[in-house]
């Protein structure tokens, strides 16, 4: 059943959300703003050729989620990529629900609507959880007990609780090194250790990092380890931090020798096992004596 109300068309269906009936409006494009500060990227990849043959095909057929704006019309929960299909297409309006969502009920519909896709990045994970955490702890009014929080968010959810506080960690990293974690170039756990740095010690891992875009610079854990650990105790510099990342991995050469070499020195009767020892029991004291 439709009807019509001051020019805009308006059919009856089955909430999605819970099965109360409710409103699906069209609505023009222009009056869609993007959610604030969303955190999933739109782009028009190989996903979105997808979602453009859909739409051109079938039409849009799950209406976006919205909510009004102050301001004046509404602002995307969920759609975003639908409603850019549509401006590729030249449609000029797009079905939305409309629903009027508090900004930590916004917060928390948007994330759980897109955080189960597949072609998520590092950041756009790392910024969403970190709204979701946020909004839940304001719904919640509990800012002391992070695991219920954490636990509430896992659950249903294909993250544990831990590994949702790490993404909420990386979330502290720069924008410029959360492109180097989503080029992997910086390896996503050694984001997690660098996102512990102060914002001044990030700018200058930023300025090593993007000064030549083909610098030879290879981040490993053994790296970010040791830099976390020097600014956690207040003892990182730029010149420390050069040196750790500049360094370059050593091959430990291997030493060998023949038991026909050996013999000479500790005679045939003697095993390799006391050989070992007793090398090992130089090699100490030879340390020793050098003061090392």
């Amino acid at each position: 059943m439709s009807r019509t109300e001051n020019g805009i068309k308006i059919n009856s269906v089955a909430d999605m959300f819970g099965g109360k009936k409710t409103t699906v409006v069209e609505v023009p494009l222009e009056d869609l703003f993007p959610f604030k500060n969303h955190p999933f990227k739109v782009l028009n990849d190989e996903k979105m050729d997808e979602t453009v043959e859909s739409i051109k095909k079938e039409g849009v057929l799950t209406p976006a989620i919205v909510r009004p704006r102050l301001d004046g019309g509404y602002e995307i929960i969920s759609g975003h990529r639908r409603k850019r299909a549509c401006e590729l297409l030249g449609i000029e309006t797009m079905p939305v629900i409309v629903k009027n969502y508090t900004d930590d009920e916004a917060v928390i519909k948007m994330v759980d609507s897109n955080i189960y896709r597949e072609d998520i990045f590092p950041s756009e994970k790392a910024k969403a959880y970190r709204m979701k955490y946020d909004a839940e702890k304001h719904q919640g009014q509990d800012s002391d007990n992070t695991g219920k929080t954490l636990d509430l968010m896992a659950d249903g959810c294909n993250d544990n609780a831990k590994k949702i506080q790490r993404y909420i960690w990386l979330s502290r990293l720069s924008d410029p090194l959360l492109i180097l974690v989503d080029e992997k170039r910086i390896p996503l756990y050694c984001g997690i250790d660098l996102s512990f740095l102060k914002e001044r010690e990030q700018k200058w891992i930023e300025d090593l990092l993007y000064a030549d875009e083909e610098s030879e610079i290879k981040i490993n854990l053994e790296k970010t380890g040791k830099i976390k650990d020097l600014s956690v105790n207040g003892s990182l510099t730029k010149g420390l931090l050069t040196e750790i990342l500049l360094e370059k991995k050593t091959k430990k050469k291997k030493i060998s020798f023949s038991r026909e070499n050996l013999s000479s020195y500790f005679g045939e009767d003697v095993t390799e096992k006391e050989i070992e020892k007793t090398i090992i029991m130089l090699l100490e004291r030879w340390k020793q004596e050098r003061g090392e």
